[in-house]
């Protein structure tokens, strides 16, 4: 006897069937977008290009090279096998000694040596996205808030909202200042929050700034410890992207702040770090998120919880082997510095041909890309229009500013560092040849200014033929090899 289909939402829990998660979002979109039909050099070379996804992969030779020289490192191999049984068996939620020993080191070393951390005070997490969850389950329940100044990576709204209830409130910043974080735009945000009968708890930065590529001078964090002592709030401070600085001024951690301004008033209890090795080592895949809290309560509370996303004693094994490389580290961060350097150089100056302004950074692994005279109105609306223009005709996959909460149209997210030399020149190309098809553009030796006859309409000729044309003025083949 067969049964009759019927509808199982009623069985599900409101998580199973809410959108928490936050998937709908453009910014996930666009990843959706470049799945259904990814660019290759070969194989599919008018694919959709990824430029909305913030991997490091510009020193991926350094770590392989290291891998081949160190196979003891890894207990899969036969120069490791001896330690196959201890390590496999090992599940402490404390996590290897010599693990946290060598995060706590590298830590450091990314900062300059000019701060110490405790190892004792290390948590691991599975990925900064299990760090913050785990913090925010720790500092605030249901129904209160979080600060977070604005633009900000749209994965939060999932990290920190989804499962734990926790709100966040956003602290406005802008362009007329390049979205320096103030002491009154917190206040505003604080002030607005009470109004709305929410609870604050908390204040999060990211420094540096994702999706920005600013770093925090002293005088903001100094700010923002007054601040959260004031109010007698935690401050989180996200610094995973604390070793991607490649030009002065160099990264300030809050950690030096704690350190070394003694005249302003702090409760250590107060402060979190969250951290990982995604983008400074390029280790996404290896879920690595550590939380380092100064409360030892908060310490023990996120330990407990970690069960739920533990990292592998395999890959603690071998980032605790690597890590305590000294040359190795010392060797890579300089390189990594280099070549984010040169790769923002190429780009930045790519756009720069047709016009096109960034943010003035010198972090991360991407830029804040102004295309807000390319707006046919200085509206969202635009700006999506404009947005699926880049995605479906232009074919390149960037995220745009709404999707950061950025208040003002026409600000995009585009990464750098996840591709090679020779695709960061195809989707220049792409880039150029859509801004010549489309404006009439004035571009000065000196200032590189420009004027522009708005039109987002490709004419009668699709992208693909434009960029293959032989009338093309820009080099016809894709295979463009980068200058150095």
């Amino acid at each position: 006897m067969g049964f009759k289909a019927m509808d199982q939402t009623p069985l599900l829990s409101k998580m199973a069937i809410g959108d928490g998660h936050g998937e709908s979002s453009p910014y996930f979109d666009g990843w959706k977008a470049y799945d259904q039909n990814p660019f290759h050099p070969t194989d599919n070379p008018n694919g959709v290009m990824q430029m909305g996804l913030a991997e490091n992969q510009l020193t991926s030779d350094l770590v392989e090279d290291w891998i081949l020289n160190n196979p003891e490192a890894s207990i899969c191999t036969p120069e490791g096998i001896n330690d196959f049984r201890a390590i496999a068996n090992f599940q402490d939620y404390h996590g290897l000694a010599e693990f946290r020993n060598a995060v706590a080191k590298f830590m450091a070393r990314t900062r300059g040596n000019r701060i110490t951390f405790d190892p004792d005070r290390i948590v691991m997490s599975g990925g900064a996205t299990g760090a913050h969850e785990v913090t925010a389950f720790c500092l605030a329940d249901p129904g209160e808030a979080f600060l977070v100044p604005i633009p900000y990576y749209p994965g939060f709204d999932r990290d920190l909202r989804w499962r734990t209830g926790v709100k966040l409130v956003p602290v406005m910043c802008d362009s007329s200042n390049n979205f320096v974080l103030t002491k009154e735009a917190l206040e505003d945000a604080y002030e607005k929050a009470r109004e709305d009968n929410i609870r604050v708890k908390g204040l999060l930065i990211t420094n540096p700034s994702n999706p920005l590529g600013t770093i925090m001078d002293r005088k903001t964090l100094r700010t923002v410890v007054s601040f959260i002592n004031e109010k007698r709030i935690h401050l989180v401070c996200d610094e995973i992207y604390a070793a991607t600085v490649f030009s002065q001024p160099g990264f300030i951690s809050i950690a030096e702040i704690l350190e070394d301004e003694t005249d302003i008033e702090c409760d250590r209890n107060l402060v979190h770090i969250v951290y990982s090795l995604s983008k400074d080592m390029g280790f996404p895949g290896f879920r690595v998120g550590i939380i380092y809290s100064y409360n030892d309560a908060v310490v023990n509370c996120a330990r407990k919880m970690s069960s739920f996303g533990l990292v592998s004693t395999q890959t603690q094994y071998l980032l605790a082997s690597m890590l305590n490389d000294d040359e190795f580290v010392e060797r890579f961060l300089a390189e990594s510095a280099k070549r984010l350097a040169q790769r923002f150089r190429v780009f930045t100056g790519g756009l720069a041909k047709v016009g096109i302004k960034c943010l003035q950074s010198n972090a991360g692994l991407f830029v804040w890309m102004d295309l807000r005279q390319l707006l046919k109105k200085p509206t969202f609306d635009s700006e999506t229009e404009l947005w699926k223009v880049i995605i479906h005709e232009v074919k390149i996959n960037v995220s745009p500013g709404y999707s950061f909460h950025c208040t003002e149209p026409g600000w995009f997210r585009v990464c750098y560092a996840n591709m090679d030399d020779m695709a960061v020149q195809i989707a220049l190309q792409r880039i150029r040849n859509f801004v010549l098809q489309n404006k009439e553009v004035v571009v000065s030796n000196k200032k590189h200014c420009w004027h522009s006859n708005l039109r987002l309409s490709l004419k009668t000729r699709r992208f693909d033929d434009i960029t293959m044309s032989p009338h093309s003025p820009l080099p016809q083949s894709p295979m463009v090899k980068a200058t150095n």
